[in-house]
């Protein structure tokens, strides 16, 4: 676009190299410093996922095991929770689907986990591994079922901060 200035016909001009480069730069700098936190925010979300669901595990044991009581079934049996029919052995839930993640209505999909099979025997056990953990071992929940008048064993993840 052309302007008058003092009768002098004056081109406009658009950012100078040197304004650019600057912007450029502050951008980049900004760009450093925010990517580090970042990644720090997604170790910290899987640790709190992992937590979670380690809590979770354990209080739809519970609740399965209550339930079971409640009925006055304690031994091989399924109990209604929430509408969905839990698998038990020894009064506590299976270590597969039917069981123990049925209760715990995890999706290994829509919740970013990896299920092993585990099985519905006495003494099976199932992982639960959070997706994008540097190692897997590390950002873990096993739940292994109940053997006869025992509790089932919950292990805590190996590393609380999932690394």
């Amino acid at each position: 676009m052309n302007r008058v200035e003092n009768g002098n016909f004056r081109r406009s001009r658009g950012f100078t190299l040197i304004e650019l480069v600057i912007t450029i730069s502050i951008i980049a700098i900004l760009a450093a410093v925010a990517l580090p936190r970042y990644i720090s925010l997604q170790t910290q979300a899987r640790a709190a996922k992992m937590q979670a669901i380690y809590g979770g595990v354990r209080a739809a044991a519970a609740l399965a095991h209550a339930m079971a009581i409640a009925t006055n079934s304690t031994a091989a049996a399924t109990v209604s929770m929430e509408g969905a029919n839990i698998t038990q052995v020894n009064g506590y839930p299976t270590a597969d689907a039917a069981g123990i993640i049925e209760a715990l209505q995890l999706n290994a999909t829509n919740d970013q986990v990896t299920i092993s099979a585990g099985a519905a025997a006495a003494g099976s056990t199932i992982t639960i591994d959070i997706n994008g953990a540097t190692t897997a071992a590390n950002c873990r929940v096993s739940y292994t079922s109940a053997l006869a008048n025992a509790s089932p064993i919950i292990a805590p993840p190996l590393a609380p901060d999932c690394s």
